[in-house]
């Protein structure tokens, strides 16, 4: 039994059954989930939550399915890790990387959102599921469809890194490869949508399939030990991250799970595709479409769906963004693996780079108990380092040729 009421307008706030429908026919604003909070407020503890299963499912009340789960039964829960040596090399107290680099079994935070799509996609009926993607998406849906045994369109830009395409192909869905953006997968993937009865997991099935995002945010306050932090810097592409992380600690102190809620959010991009955080920039509503043009693909959205709402969670909370450039976006990756250990994508560069740019403006304070939400594995992008990495050392195979190189090693 779920505790679903419905979907609500988050223009005109009408609402609608629980339907594959994603907009309002009176205003075309976006419909988003509508949960029965006083109900979920009477059975959802600390106590029940940290008896289960470590996986996104443990948060259920709050995610809009009816039935059992029957995706991602082994996907979320990721390490939240303390990360001292970047805290340090930094002048931060306090740092944490919210770690989806190791998400099953994508290894990106899309396994969240795949994971409640496809489930509510089965509880519908549909026996086909599609997406428009940047590569993460892509990767997911055509995994997680396999193992439900659906049927797989994956709409993509043409002009993705090729070990993202190689890593969708791998599972055999029907990969459709488009000359164009990803704005332009996405206007061709809603007509395709209104056309045949497919489940589309960020179009009809959108309302419940952004849901997903909102437990890394029940994570990280669950593993600070049911405390929302003070700061997260959180990197944006349709911008639905993080409205749904921000949407996920108010729940929680709604439901009395956490007791105080102040923390501030903070949007990075990459500057060759920064909408979001120009208008904030700017200090204005109106999000102005852009041409991408950034190494970081996974965020390059131009005209970002949730844009305007994530501006109204950044300054809400007291937030800000920033933007960064290519060559900052490597620089952070190779920073994050050098001290912590963790090989991000692009889109974790975006994140450490901004988050370096946000503290050395006084934006985050140095005392901030902050969480950088880190999306996806560096393996999935291996092409962005190449020529900035360091060379191996290269000897003959004999003791006399190492201990020359490694004399040359120790200075």
């Amino acid at each position: 039994m779920g505790f679903v009421k419905g979907l609500k307008c988050r223009e005109c706030a009408r609402e609608y059954p629980v339907d594959p429908i994603y907009v309002c026919e009176f205003c075309f604003g976006p419909l988003e989930v509508l949960y029965d909070i006083e109900s979920i407020k009477k059975v959802m503890t600390r106590e029940l939550i940290e008896s289960r299963p470590h996986n996104l499912w443990r948060y259920r009340e709050l995610l809009p399915i009816d039935r059992d789960p029957t995706s991602g039964l082994h996907s979320g829960y990721t390490p939240l890790v303390r990360a001292d040596k970047l805290a340090k090399h930094l002048g931060m107290k306090e740092l944490y990387i919210k770690d989806d680099t190791v998400t099953h079994p994508t290894l990106s935070f899309k396994d969240r959102v795949v994971a409640i799509a496809l489930s509510k996609a089965r509880e519908f009926g549909f026996d086909t599921v599609a997406c428009a993607s940047t590569g993460n998406l892509a990767h997911s849906v055509s995994a997680h469809g396999a193992a439900g045994g659906f049927n797989r369109f994956i709409f993509i830009p043409a002009s993705l890194e090729r070990s993202k395409i190689i890593a969708s192909l791998a599972y055999e869905p029907n990969l459709i490869a488009v000359d164009g953006n990803y704005d332009d997968v996405n206007r061709l993937c809603s007509e395709v949508a209104n056309k045949y009865n497919w489940a589309f997991v960020n179009i009809n099935i959108r309302p419940f399939y952004a849901e997903g995002s909102k437990t890394q945010g029940y994570e990280i306050v669950e593993q600070l030990g049911w405390k929302a932090p003070d700061a997260v810097v959180v990197p944006c592409a349709s911008g639905s991250l993080l409205t749904k992380i921000w949407k996920s600690f108010k729940e929680m102190k709604e439901i009395g799970l956490i007791d105080n809620l102040n923390t501030k959010v903070f949007s990075a991009q990459a500057t060759g595709c920064s909408p979001i955080v120009k208008a904030i920039k700017d200090d204005v509503d109106v999000i102005k479409p852009v041409k991408p043009d950034t190494i970081a693909k996974s965020l390059a959205i131009g005209n970002p769906a949730d844009g305007y709402y994530a501006t109204k969670v950044i300054k809400e909370t007291g937030g800000f963004g920033a933007d960064v450039s290519d060559d900052e976006i490597i620089s952070a990756i190779k920073l994050m693996a050098k001290t912590e250990g963790i090989f991000a994508e692009t889109a974790g560069g975006v994140t450490l780079a901004s988050a370096m740019k946000l503290i050395e403006s006084g934006h985050i304070d140095r005392d901030a108990v902050t969480v950088l939400s880190i999306t996806g594995n560096g393996l999935k992008t291996k092409e962005a380092i190449v020529g900035h990495t360091v060379e191996p050392h290269h000897i003959d195979p004999n003791m006399k040729s190492f201990e020359e190189i490694l004399k040359k090693i120790n200075g």
